[in-house]
């Protein structure tokens, strides 16, 4: 029994267009803007790592980062061609470009080719497709496998033959291995297979595929528990989270293109086979995630961003629902031939006009992803601000370590101060961003200068940040006894303090002075 083909004929069907078109739009709001330069502090990461060689990037996955194992050596190779910051994000945009292809196929599939086209092009004017299309990390290219062994299941299923399960598995597995948690799509096939009413040799031949994709990321799972405390910054995420997922994984936000594509997602479940497929994948991975979260907190959307291809799939089926019967109404008559096509041709010119309308709708949104400003941090603002106010020899002190990122991604702005806290540079010593002197070192380190420049994290700065590193805690403990702040800037989401050692009591300054110099400065407004 054949459940995954689409009931469409037609020329239009069995042709490119309805995947192609989604596949040329997804590739022009990929490509829009991403030079924007500037990279973020994820971005950077991937940067920084995958230009060590393969035995330091191997070293580093060892104690940290393992869940990128794979990503890392894939952009290895890539910036191996051109380091450079559009490069670094060309793989996300190929891949974003993939999965629009990809849905199309999937709503062609399911529902015929006006649905596919639909869609495609709902997946690619999403403005977070659009985000991560843009993003040198490894989450467009996890939607592009989830995607992908979504059509490859329902090929396989058609199929009936043991064979037509390898691709399946094989694109499975390489997909878990980019990132682990999309082993989550897995579990929403499984309530696919049910709700189509497979028979048993296919439930055979998907259990064999995902059984060998599970093995294959179990040595993963392993190492990545002992690195369980680089995700310890998450919090258990409540009901806002949920709506926020809701509102990012449609078309429009806010407004009418939200609550039209919500009506319609509603609509779409009446369609018996995309149902079948976009609903556990939509609702599935999120709602597990958000469930363990609440015992271990594990969840942040880009964790889970596959499953918007569920929505635009939705979406799409129930407006043809809605298509379809006006289709009926426009036909009856004696000319009921030459009406159908005009009627058909009518309504998808008018799906496609309402779907520019909804993107010329969240044009604003777009633009401000393009913007490096709408990242959580520019590092090179950072950089290029430390230029015109470090001076040559001048120590600089990062707080905590992980803001040495701006120094390591963009050094020139560094180049000529000295990292007083460093103590062996990041690729040397196996670790994301260098070892750091013991705090007796730094202590002796810190007594020798008379002026440091602090690269902080605003959390950093709070009175109740008590980090658990000693090494943090003597750089706070010895800025609040021996030194004061003489300047704060704030750049790009980074706080740089400069920082001048306190006069010696009774010379120059009376007691109360001391206190009062110890107060941080107010936060000016960020440019």
């Amino acid at each position: 029994m054949t459940i995954g083909q689409s009931t469409g004929s037609g020329r239009f069907g069995t042709g490119v267009v309805p995947v192609a078109v989604p596949t040329a739009v997804m590739a022009s709001v990929g490509l829009w803007g991403v030079d924007r330069g500037g990279m973020w502090g994820d971005e950077s990461v991937t940067f920084l790592v995958a230009r060590r060689t393969v035995p330091q990037i191997w070293r580093l996955l060892h104690d940290v980062d393992a869940v990128h194992g794979l990503y890392y050596l894939l952009m290895h190779a890539v910036l191996t061609v051109h380091p450079g910051e559009v490069v670094l994000r060309l793989p996300s945009v190929c891949a974003a470009t993939a999965t629009a292809g990809l849905v199309a196929a999937l709503g062609v599939r399911l529902a015929g080719p006006r649905v596919g086209l639909w869609a495609g092009l709902l997946y690619a004017i999403t403005p977070m497709t659009g985000h991560y299309a843009q993003e040198g990390r490894s989450y467009a290219l996890v939607a592009a496998g989830v995607a992908g062994a979504t059509l490859l299941l329902l090929r396989a299923v058609d199929a009936a033959t043991a064979r037509a399960w390898w691709p399946y598995g094989t694109v499975v597995a390489l997909t878990c291995l980019l990132h682990e948690l999309a082993v989550l799509a897995l579990c929403a096939h499984a309530v696919t297979l049910a709700a189509l009413r497979v028979p048993r040799r296919a439930w055979s031949g998907w259990g064999g595929a995902a059984g060998v994709a599970v093995l294959l990321l179990l040595p993963l799972v392993w190492v990545s528990r002992g690195q369980a405390g680089q995700v310890a910054w998450l919090a258990t995420p409540g009901w806002d989270e949920a709506g926020r997922v809701l509102r990012h994984f449609s078309p429009g936000r806010a407004g009418v293109v939200f609550w039209a594509a919500l009506a319609l997602l509603a609509v779409g479940l009446l369609e018996r086979r995309p149902a079948a497929v976009a609903l556990p994948l939509l609702l599935l991975p999120p709602g597990m995630l958000l469930t363990v979260s609440q015992v271990r907190p594990l969840f942040h959307e880009r964790y889970v961003f596959y499953a918007l291809a569920g929505a635009p799939l939705l979406v799409a089926a129930g407006a043809g629902r809605v298509a379809g019967r006006l289709e009926r109404a426009l036909c009856e008559g004696r000319r009921a031939r030459t009406g159908g096509r005009r009627a058909r041709a009518l309504l998808g010119v008018a799906g496609v006009v309402t779907l520019l309308a909804a993107f010329v709708h969240q044009l604003p949104d777009h633009r401000r992803d393009r913007s490096a400003a709408h990242r959580p941090d520019n590092l090179a603002a950072v950089s290029a601000f430390a230029v015109r106010q470090v001076r040559p020899g001048d120590p600089v002190l990062f707080l905590p370590s992980v803001g040495r990122l701006a120094a390591l991604a963009y050094p020139k702005g560094f180049r000529q101060a000295r990292d007083i806290a460093l103590r062996e540079p990041a690729p040397r010593s196996g670790t994301l961003w260098g070892l750091e002197a013991t705090p007796g070192e730094l202590r002796r380190r810190l007594a020798a200068v008379d002026r440091v420049w602090v690269v902080a994290e605003p959390y950093a700065l709070k009175p109740r940040w008590s980090p658990a590193d000693p090494v943090e805690r003597t750089k706070l403990a010895v800025l609040e006894a021996e030194f004061t702040v003489r300047e704060q800037h704030v750049r790009e989401g980074v706080v740089l303090r400069l920082h001048v050692r306190k006069p010696p009591r009774g010379k120059g300054e009376p007691p109360g002075a001391a206190t009062t110099a110890r107060r941080p400065a107010s936060r000016p407004e960020s440019p």
